[in-house]
């Protein structure tokens, strides 16, 4: 372990004390959320950890970055890539922070190679319930709660300072768009036989329907015979199916969904040319898209729309970890019991100690993930969270596992099955045995 920046350690040992002095329960006081969940807003004395949103250092010989817990990834890029580095996994939109992926599950494109955000992570600060913070590795005194901080939501504690593996990067990615028409088993082939053979440096792909699969292969590259710009009035997922070759800017590559948050800025009509001109360059991306999300479920326009019109929805919106074998399964049943469209999927490559991470346990084998974000629209009434039953129920029996930031709809007792139960308890009550942080049940599920 190095010794921390002194800029760090100061802002450290005041919030410590501050955290000290103070007494019940506490929540999070910061500027972005990624949380697609509704909650109560639960009276709680707020950590402000707000200040500790730094890089302190990028090093390119050991292929480690260190920064503090609410850097955004943003800025984080910015500051690998004046060093020709990126982080090892990018999640895709800018207001991610690194201590959120950390705590929840981050994934992207390289993800084949290096994991979740937090399989690339080998040392982070945690501060606990009683105001210590704890430096955790894989092998010190807090093994532990470094296994079982990822899928934790603030649970057990908050990251101030995190390690994390970057990689070098060259100017240019170019992509390759594969399609495979309505062929399931030749698609997830074809990424198995990718993502073994390591000759991608990214590998992701774009569901328009379950007749027209596409796979993208991306590859660093020095020189580039032009670049397309998908950052204003082009837009990224349109053009998967349309060209079979591209070449991107490497940040333009990092950040090629957060321009239209996917798929989703339709929602908000940013995809009409002339509304996206009002928008401008500046205010396309998730930023802008989350505040109006927010704004919408606060004042329940949309669903006050939805009663006059006599329609009756549900938000669907999910990241899902499915072992590869099964994909094709996953595949099927998403076309039948949900299919919005278009979908994401993405590998996820098998790391030694993916089983390890109690509240989110992987098998040593290859996954991947499907990503789909919308509003199921119907006539007929359905009991509450009937379609994210349906998508919890299948991919529990498919041997999968669901990420923790949107809805969630488990009863207690296949919650704690799938995620970590009596791991949870003794962490809680060695790392928190007055309750201070939340239950991770009562968070995510009750969304209290």
């Amino acid at each position: 372990m190095t010794e921390p920046a002194p800029a760090y350690a100061a802002k450290r040992d005041a919030l410590a004390a501050r955290f000290k002095n103070g007494s019940g329960p506490v929540g999070l006081a910061k500027d972005t959320s990624n949380l697609f969940r509704d909650r109560s807003a639960a009276a709680r004395r707020q950590l402000d950890v707000r200040p500790f949103c730094e890089v302190l250092r990028v090093d390119r010989e050991a292929g480690i970055l260190e920064a503090e817990g609410m850097v955004p990834y943003e800025a984080l890029v910015q500051a690998c890539l004046a060093h020709d580095m990126m982080p090892a996994v990018v999640p895709q939109l800018k207001t991610i922070t690194l201590g959120g992926a950390v705590a929840g599950v981050g994934i992207e494109a390289s993800s084949h190679r290096y994991g979740l955000v937090h399989e690339t992570v080998p040392e982070l600060d945690v501060i606990g319930a009683d105001g210590r913070v704890l430096t955790c590795t894989p092998e010190n005194e807090y093994a532990d709660l470094f296994f079982g901080f990822p899928n934790s939501y603030g649970t057990l504690g908050y990251a101030l300072r995190v390690k994390a593996r970057a990689m070098p990067v060259k100017p240019y990615v170019r992509l390759e768009h594969l399609p495979f028409g309505d062929d399931a088993t030749a698609f997830f082939a074809e990424i198995e036989r990718r993502c073994r053979s390591g000759d991608a440096d990214f590998i992701d792909g774009t569901l328009f329907g379950p007749d027209r699969l596409f796979l993208t292969l991306g590859r660093f590259v020095d020189e580039a015979p032009y670049t397309s710009d998908y950052t204003f009035e082009h837009i990224y997922y349109r053009s998967i199916a349309g060209k079979r070759e591209d070449w991107l800017t490497v940040r333009d590559f990092i950040w090629r969904w957060d321009t239209d948050w996917f798929w989703c800025s339709k929602n908000v009509f940013a995809q009409n040319p002339l509304i996206r001109r009002l928008y401008g360059r500046k205010r396309l991306g998730s930023r802008t898209y989350t505040r109006i999300m927010r704004w919408n479920s606060r004042v329940g326009l949309t669903g006050a729309l939805e009663r006059i019109l006599g329609l009756r929805s549900e938000s669907v919106i999910q990241d899902v970890d499915v072992p590869l074998a099964r994909a094709a399964e996953f595949l099927d049943f998403y076309s039948r019991e949900i299919g919005i469209w278009p979908a994401w999927i993405c590998p996820i490559g098998p790391q030694g100690d993916a089983a390890r991470y109690v509240l989110y346990p992987l098998r040593n084998e290859w996954y991947v993930n499907f990503g789909f974000w919308d509003v199921i629209r119907t006539r007929k009434g359905h009991p509450p969270g009937h379609f994210n039953r349906l998508i919890e129920r299948k991919v529990a029996a498919l041997g999968g596992i669901k990420s923790l930031y949107s809805d969630s709809f488990f009863p207690e007792a296949e919650f704690w099955s799938l995620y970590g139960g009596e791991a949870y308890r003794r962490l809680k009550s060695k790392y928190d045995p007055d309750g201070v942080f939340p239950d991770l049940y009562a968070k995510c599920v009750l969304r209290h």
